[in-house]
């Protein structure tokens, strides 16, 4: 009998790895980390009563990691042909898929029941990201890089979701905080699908935006957006949310990040492929910690 089909033979240290990976834990501590920016950035100078924001964090992990489950359970037949994936808990046969439907279920519903107190704003749109990530960009990804557009609407929420909570409406820094991370989000996607061009093609992922391989066109698109960040890095002085040197802080992090585009494009190498991934997840929450102590 295959001990993997039993969940009592697996140890728990390995159902633990398959929950974090069932849930991507690193995305979704990026994602709640990005909320939260959002959620204190708004509050000002008023007083941050910690129940509540504990409150709001857990159901934005909650919703993001169900959506996530989602996710891994649309492209589970998919996860099987790639590397990188077909270790997961549901491709390897450790995970059930009726295990997989009752985690996201229960995750999603204590989100929701969480986030209803930060109002019906906050609620809707935590509901709205995860609909259009799971069942609007997942399934694109196998026809279209257009899949990239439609993913960095949901990718981009977390920080206008926060603003929402904490000042209970919609307003123009929320949209400027929602502005930076949809562009970031483009040079952040490919620089994933670069580094993992080989498996995307295996099991099918049209995301690069001049078609699959590492190739200058490719490259090029993402120089395109990276080097678009340099200008959005005056917007927020512009309307006063931050202050000259908080600016140029953020500015220089853009240069860093777009120099790295740079050298993809001239070396079209995997190493620079590496530097300018790990570049993109630095560089998101460095300057919401700019825009945070400098507001």
């Amino acid at each position: 009998m295959n001990p993997i089909t039993l969940t009592g033979s697996i140890s728990l240290r390995q159902q633990l790895i398959d929950y974090k990976n069932f849930i991507k834990l690193r995305l979704t501590f990026l994602v709640v980390f990005s909320a939260g920016f959002g959620y204190m950035y708004g509050m000002k100078d008023k007083f941050i009563q910690w129940n509540q924001f504990l409150t709001f964090l857990v159901g934005g992990f909650l919703i993001t990691a169900a959506s996530n489950g989602i996710n891994q359970i649309i492209e589970s037949d998919l996860d099987k042909l790639m590397l990188r994936t077909s270790d997961r808990g549901l491709p390897s046969g450790r995970m059930s898929f009726v295990r997989a439907y009752i985690l996201v279920f229960l995750m999603a519903i204590a989100g929701i029941l969480l986030l209803w107190d930060f109002g019906i704003l906050t609620c809707v749109l935590s509901i709205t990201a995860l609909l259009f990530y799971a069942f609007i960009y997942t399934p694109v990804k196998k026809i279209s890089s257009f899949a990239t557009l439609l993913g960095a609407f949901p990718g981009a929420v977390p920080p206008l979701l926060g603003m929402i909570a904490a000042t209970g409406s919609f307003s123009r820094d929320a949209f400027i905080l929602f502005l930076i991370q949809f562009i970031w989000q483009f040079p952040h996607f490919w620089s994933i699908a670069w580094v993992f061009d080989e498996d995307y093609n295996k099991a099918g992922f049209k995301v690069l935006p001049a078609g699959s391989g590492k190739s200058k066109a490719n490259a090029l698109q993402i120089c395109i957006y990276t080097f678009l960040l340099l200008p959005i890095s005056f917007i927020p002085l512009y309307y006063g949310m931050c202050d000259t040197t908080t600016t140029m802080l953020i500015f220089f992090a853009g240069i860093i990040f777009f120099i790295q585009s740079l050298i993809l494009f001239k070396k079209l190498s995997p190493k620079a492929g590496y530097r300018l991934m790990f570049g993109s997840f630095f560089y998101l929450p460095l300057i919401q910690i700019f825009l945070y102590v400098g507001r």
